[in-house]
C-alpha cells in the first residue's frame, strides 16, 4: 500500500485534532504572547502577600528563622514591650530585630489595606519613593490595590465562567439532544429571563443582602449561564440526528453516554472559544458593581472602586491611570487570547 493510499484510510484521533488546533493557536503569535502574559501576571498575582506587603518575607533573629507572612508573630518574641502583633515598620521594633538579625522585605512595602501615615502631601498623595503609584484617597498603596484587585477581578472571573459554562453547556445540551416541547418551553423561558434588566436587579439584590466574594458570585450566576447555551444547543441540534448517533441509540446506549461522550466533545469546540469573552465580561461585571458601590465589601482590593476614586478625585490623576491601565490590559489580553482560540477552533482555517 502507497503512503497518499495509507493516508486516505488514516482518521485523526481527537488528541491529534487538539494537537493542530494548538498548533495554529501559536501560529497566531499576537494570540500566543497575550496567553503567556496574562498567565505570567495572574501567577505573580497569585503571591501578592510576598510581593506586596507591610509585613517581612523572612525575619532572622538571635539565630532563629521567622516568616511574618505567614504566621503572626508577638512583639515579645523580638523583645518588644508589649504582647501585640508586631508591626515591623515601627521604628522600635526595626531596630531590636536589627541588633540581632535582619529581614527581608517585600518589593512593595503595603498591603492593599495598609494606610501610610508618613505621607509628604494629604491623601490622595503623588507617586513617591515609598509608594510609587502614589496613595488613595486614604492613604493606601495604588500598586498594591491594584495588583491585589486584578488577583480578586480574575480569580472571580474565572469562579464564575467555570460554573456557568457547567450550567449552561448542561441545559445546551438537554434542549439539543431532547428538542420538541421541552426545547420550545426553556427557550420562551430563557427569552424571558434575559430580557430582565440584569444590571438592576443585581443591584437591588445586592442592596438586600450584604455583599461579599460568594454572594456577588451566586448573584451574577444567576444571569451568566445563558452566554453558552445557544451554542451548544446548536450543536446537539445538528448532530442529534448523525447516523453514529442513531446508531448508538438502536444499539440500546443510555441517553447520558451518547450526550456527554459521543456528542460533547464536538459541541465544546465551538463553546471554547467563547470561553475568554465570557471572562473578560464577568470581570467587567464586577468592576461595574463596584464602581457603583453594590460589590465587594468596603476596604476589599477593587478596580472599580479604584475607578470610582478616580472620578471623585479628579486632581490626583494617577488613582484613575492605574485601574484603567490594569483593566485595559486584562480586557485586552482576554480579547486576543479568544480571537485565537476562536480562530484555531474554526473548521475552515487548515
Amino acid at each position: 500500500m502507497s503512503i497518499v493510499t495509507a493516508r486516505r484510510f488514516y482518521a485523526p484521533t481527537e488528541k491529534d485534532k487538539m494537537t493542530n488546533k494548538w498548533e495554529r493557536f501559536k501560529k497566531n503569535k499576537r494570540a500566543f504572547a497575550s496567553l503567556w502574559i496574562f498567565g505570567v501576571l495572574f501567577t505573580i498575582s497569585l503571591f501578592s502577600e510576598f510581593i506586596a506587603n507591610d509585613k517581612p518575607i523572612l525575619v532572622y533573629y538571635d539565630h532563629k528563622f521567622y516568616f511574618p507572612v505567614i504566621r503572626n508573630y508577638s512583639e515579645l518574641v523580638f523583645d518588644g514591650e508589649f504582647d501585640i502583633d508586631a508591626d515591623y515598620r515601627d521604628p522600635f521594633l526595626i531596630e531590636k530585630i536589627e541588633a540581632k538579625g535582619w529581614m527581608l522585605r517585600p518589593l512593595i512595602g503595603f498591603s492593599y489595606d495598609v494606610i501610610n501615615y508618613n505621607l509628604p502631601s494629604p491623601a490622595p498623595s503623588p507617586p513617591t519613593r515609598e509608594n510609587w503609584a502614589g496613595t488613595d484617597d486614604r492613604g493606601r498603596d495604588v500598586l498594591a490595590r491594584a495588583l491585589y484587585g486584578f488577583r480578586v477581578s480574575v480569580l472571580f472571573g474565572l469562579t464564575l465562567t467555570f460554573f456557568s459554562s457547567i450550567i449552561g453547556v448542561a441545559l445546551g445540551a438537554l434542549q439539543g439532544y431532547y428538542g420538541g416541547a421541552f426545547d420550545i418551553i426553556f427557550q420562551r423561558s430563557m427569552e424571558v429571563w434575559s430580557g430582565m434588566p440584569t444590571l438592576f436587579i443585581l443591584i437591588i439584590l445586592s442592596s438586600v443582602v450584604e455583599p461579599n466574594f460568594w454572594w456577588l458570585l451566586g448573584i451574577t450566576l444567576l444571569f451568566s449561564w445563558m452566554s453558552l447555551v445557544g451554542v451548544v444547543r446548536a450543536e446537539f441540534l445538528r448532530a442529534r440526528n448523525f447516523e453514529y448517533v442513531l446508531a448508538a441509540r438502536a444499539m440500546g446506549m443510555r441517553h447520558s453516554r451518547i450526550m456527554f461522550i459521543h456528542i460533547l466533545p464536538n459541541a465544546m469546540t465551538s463553546a471554547l472559544s467563547y470561553l475568554p469573552f465570557i471572562l473578560g465580561g464577568s470581570i467587567t461585571t464586577l468592576t461595574s458593581l463596584d464602581f457603583l458601590g453594590f460589590g465587594l465589601p468596603i476596604g476589599s482590593p477593587s478596580l472599580g472602586e479604584m475607578l470610582a476614586q478616580g472620578k471623585a478625585n479628579l486632581q490626583a490623576p494617577w488613582l484613575g491611570i492605574a485601574a484603567f491601565t490594569v483593566l485595559a490590559l486584562t480586557l485586552s489580553l482576554l480579547v486576543f487570547i479568544g480571537e485565537g482560540v476562536r480562530d484555531a477552533f474554526d473548521p475552515r482555517q487548515r
